[in-house]
């Protein structure tokens, strides 16, 4: 059997590359941009950056911003109404996840009507057209959402978060440009640099890894290894390692899938609104530890990539427990809780269990697992 890779048609990289968009709108003669972007990138003048640029060149544009951190079924039907009547030819996505998942549903359902019911979309929807032409511009170093095939959307009625796949929803054009980076605070920095460096964990030790996937994870690891600590401190070197970094970890992943970490991560979301980033850092090295069995000689390369000395003269269970202790190390050292301690309540953890073993990211994980397995790891990480 063959394996699929989808990218960007056109990505740009590195300090002042929002600048490009002007030629891409000049050179395809789009007429206005539907802007989708949250709250607190519009009040913190994030987004103005890339507005400043479409006025300076007489861009017409609207913007839309009613989108959550965990963005929802609502968030997605108001905007696809709001890009009805903007009449607008394509879309610019500024933000973190939550923005460009919002934007990618938006823009899915603008050209397949068919699918208005947004919770149609979950799994792998035979949607047949391309999404509103998208330029992604990604605000946060962490969820690679710009260069992705999947998007995840909340179902408040329901209390879950689902997962749509879907390769004609990925942005033709991402614009990664550390200085729209540079004003995360520092514990939105280390949430989402932990995020990707779970993508480019669980996509390496994915069941579906192959030698093209392995090599974009392992260059992850260790540009999101070397780079966030000084990302969180707001250096030049760290925005631009992770800005990097957790592109190349979504280059990987998108094709791959990824396991229980991200499974057991949603129903946090849905269930307490916990930042996604944080949920994933918490759970990544306990969720190592139970699937280290299932990875043969992988962990020794996570290690070595994490700068881990001499892993070659090293057992296989001294390197698997080296790879894990790097993990966390590094979450220590940028902030990152260890437990879920005064965030998941005994009483729901059978439902989150059962919720995770639903979601379609577990099926990618290298160990096959159970809901009474999974609902034991929640316990673990309650001590």
């Amino acid at each position: 059997m063959a394996n699929r890779f989808v990218l960007n048609k056109i990505s740009y990289h590195g300090k002042g590359a929002i600048n490009h968009i002007v030629e891409e709108v000049k050179g395809r003669e789009l007429k206005k941009a539907f802007v989708c972007s949250d709250p607190d990138l519009i009040k913190f003048n994030v987004t103005k950056k890339v507005t400043d640029l479409l006025e300076k060149f007489g861009f017409e544009y609207e913007i839309y911003s009613e989108i959550k951190a965990n963005p929802t079924i609502e968030n997605v039907q108001t905007g696809v109404e709001a890009f009805k009547k903007s009449e607008a030819d394509y879309i610019i996505a500024i933000g973190g996840g939550s923005s460009i998942d919002t934007a990618k549903a938006i823009g899915i359902i603008a050209t397949n009507p068919e699918f208005a019911d947004v919770r149609s979309l979950e799994g792998v929807a035979p949607t047949k057209n391309d999404a509103v032409f998208t330029i992604a511009v990604p605000t946060t170093a962490g969820t690679a959402a710009e260069v992705t095939i999947n998007y995840v959307i909340t179902d408040v009625e329901k209390n879950r978060k689902f997962v749509c796949v879907d390769p004609h929803d990925i942005p033709l054009i991402a614009v990664i440009d550390p200085d729209m980076m540079s004003s995360m605070p520092k514990g939105l920095t280390a949430a989402t640099g932990m995020d990707a460096l779970t993508h480019a964990i669980e996509g390496y030790i994915t069941k579906g890894a192959w030698e093209l996937s392995d090599m974009f994870h392992l260059k992850a690891i260790e540009l999101i290894s070397k780079s966030l600590r000084g990302a969180v401190e707001n250096t030049t070197e760290g925005r631009e390692g992770m800005a990097l970094g957790q592109y190349v970890a979504g280059m990987g992943f998108s094709n791959v899938g990824l396991g229980i970490v991200h499974s057991m991560a949603h129903p946090l979301g849905a269930f307490y609104d916990t930042p996604h980033g944080i949920a994933n850092a918490i759970i990544l090295p306990t969720v190592m530890e139970y699937n280290a069995e299932s990875t043969g000689e992988k962990y020794r390369e996570i290690a070595r990539a994490m700068g881990v000395k001499n892993v070659d003269n090293m057992t296989q269970k001294e390197y698997r427990e080296a790879a894990v202790n790097a993990v966390k190390k590094l979450s220590k050292d940028v902030g990152i809780a260890s437990n879920l301690i005064g965030i998941v309540k005994e009483e729901d953890i059978l439902a989150l269990a059962q919720s995770a073993f639903d979601d379609a990211c577990r099926p990618g994980n290298p160990k096959d697992t159970s809901v009474e397995e999974i609902a034991a790891l929640y316990r673990e990480l309650l001590k």
